[in-house]
């Protein structure tokens, strides 16, 4: 098992890999793989996962 790691993409998401807990604000789990993008724009309509919305039209 490797050590998880985060990182911020320019102006975009922020990527995560490896084995981690995600859970909302009330600590329940939220379902996700073993790489996933998180909104750091706060423009996602699939929240707290990146949906690509920060991207121009």
């Amino acid at each position: 098992m490797s050590q998880p790691s985060i990182f911020r993409k320019t102006a975009g998401p922020i990527v995560v890999r490896g084995e981690i807990n995600l859970t909302d604000e009330e600590g329940n789990p939220i379902e996700h793989g073993p790489r996933f993008s998180l909104c750091g724009c706060g423009k996602s309509e699939n929240m707290p996962f990146c949906d690509g919305a920060h991207k121009p039209q």
